[in-house]
């Protein structure tokens, strides 16, 4: 990657002439573009020799653990059953409907190393859902669990993660000379590596073609800290919980997967403690749930003496939300990222305290990443302070949406450039706020009322549990904005009262 023209604004990185912001973030050691490289036999190469001593995978709630030599076998033995028990060919789409687990990171590395492409979806889906988007990718296998495998659509071949057969896959019986970095299996980093399922800036779902050099370019990172323990607490099938779990092991980091059934804050922080995690992974919703927790029982802030990093993304967090939860572990630094599935997840995000000080933002471009802030109606460029459409351009943009030409090139350009949709503004020292969705805008009168503003208002009301702002036609307005509201366990609050808050404030 080039550097910026010398014309950049080395505190916003906007370039006027172009109208393009820039990333100012230290390079990143990427490996050429077009040199043939699995994202697997990039990951490997990157990890210490020896390798290290502590685990490479645990299991929350059995305590299972895995090493970096057993991860590093059992990546192997499977690539080789997969190649010749199993005849995957480079190019074969393999479906995955499971839970969180440690046989799910040997899994996705053993695939990409073979050449096939990963394709995850959530367990929870119906099988209706699931035929629909096994439909868009096509796969010539799946893997699911008992409890999954009833969901797909009769006639897929489908092995069972949890059988006999399937662990024996792990073991060193089948090797036909397969070695992960290094195997006879030419891969271009432009070929696909996994199939992601988003909506995109519509409602329908679509399969997003996310290559080796899309992982190669969003797992890099400067500044981790090897040894470090990550707790995983979010879905592994979505790009978030999918990158940070391909991260963490090129990163010699121990990944923790949380596999109980269901979220539980305090069980969460109890495993903080008992396995000594620094980094913990959340979502807005669990983000709240930890917050809710310490503020309900004060003791529960002791079990987290160890974590020092909380990583938010998938959604925008309320800065009182961020303040709340700076208020409760205020020995913990919480950063925000931003991206989409189309993006291999982040492209922007917060890097250590001081960034995290910007309460609202979700940071600042990465390395590699080019982005433009386009006014929705006229396309023109807009400079530092003035919202728009936010475009991005970079190693980690999609090779588009399979089998899906229109809407590719309805969200990516001929140069590059994608669009997310989403309305964000970048200060005049590069952070990035996000406003709301393109799509989301209520257009009042003529005015455009973003749902997320109001939401944020509402969520400051000490008697509001959690605030939805949606359109509603209006022969004379429009559209008006309803909220739809989760008050507080005991609260009396009522309609009335919600409105002269509200108006007493926008």
């Amino acid at each position: 990657m080039p550097p910026p023209p010398a014309a950049v604004d080395p505190s916003s990185g906007y370039c006027a002439a172009t109208g393009t912001f820039h990333s100012l973030r230290a390079p990143l050691p990427l490996p050429p573009p077009d040199r043939p490289l699995s994202f697997p036999a990039h990951a490997f190469s990157l990890l210490p020799s020896p390798l290290p001593t502590q685990p490479a995978l645990i299991d929350s709630a059995t305590g299972e653990a895995v090493s970096f030599p057993a991860f590093l076998s059992r990546v192997r033995a499977l690539a080789a059953a997969l190649r010749v028990l199993l005849r995957v060919s480079p190019g074969d789409v393999v479906f995955v409907l499971a839970p969180p687990g440690v046989h799910i990171p040997v899994l996705y590395y053993a695939l990409m190393a073979v050449g096939a492409v990963v394709s995850p979806a959530n367990p929870a889906l119906t099988a209706g859902e699931i035929s629909s988007l096994v439909a868009l990718s096509n796969p010539s296998l799946a893997f699911a669990v008992q409890a999954t495998a009833a969901k797909l659509p009769p006639g897929l071949d489908t092995v069972l993660i949890d059988s006999p057969r399937f662990l024996w896959f792990l073991q060193e019986t089948h090797d036909d000379g397969v070695m992960i970095p290094g195997n006879d299996v030419v891969i271009q980093q432009s070929d696909p590596a996994g199939i992601l399922y988003s909506s995109g800036t519509t409602g329908r779902a679509k399969a997003v073609e996310l290559t080796h050099r899309n992982l190669i370019s969003s797992t890099a990172t400067l500044g981790i800290v090897a040894d470090e323990v990550v707790l995983l607490p979010v879905p592994i099938f979505h790009v978030y919980g999918f990158v940070f779990c391909l991260r963490a092991v090129l990163a010699a980091q121990t990944l923790v997967l949380y596999t109980a059934k269901r979220f539980s804050a305090r069980e969460v922080l109890a495993t903080v403690e008992r396995l000594r995690v620094a980094r913990l992974a959340l979502a807005p919703p669990t983000l709240l749930a930890i917050v809710q927790a310490a503020e309900e029982d004060n003791s529960v802030i002791a079990h987290t003496t160890t974590l020092q990093v909380a990583t938010c993304g998938g959604a925008s967090v309320s800065p009182e939300l961020v303040r709340r939860f700076k208020l409760k572990f205020p020995h913990v630094c919480l950063v925000q990222g931003y991206g989409l599935t189309e993006t291999t997840a982040g492209f922007c995000r917060v890097v250590g305290e001081q960034e995290s000080a910007r309460i609202g933002s979700v940071g600042r471009l990465s390395y590699g990443a080019e982005a433009k802030i386009v006014h929705p109606e006229t396309g023109a460029a807009q400079p530092p302070g003035i919202p728009g459409e936010i475009w991005v351009r970079g190693p980690f943009v999609m090779k588009g949406y399979r089998g899906d030409k229109d809407s590719t090139s309805t969200i990516l350009d001929c140069e590059g450039w994608l669009r997310t949709g989403d309305i964000c503004y970048i200060d005049k020292d590069g952070f990035i706020f996000i406003v709301d969705r393109l799509k989301e805008l209520i257009k009042y009168k003529g005015y455009q009322v973003p749902p997320a503003e109001l939401e944020n208002l509402l969520q400051t009301h000490p008697h509001i549990e959690e605030a939805a702002v949606v359109p509603y036609p209006d022969d004379q307005a429009g559209e008006l904005p309803v909220a739809f509201i989760v008050r507080r366990a005991g609260s009396n609050l009522h309609e009335a009262q919600i409105k002269d808050f509200v108006a007493k404030q926008v």
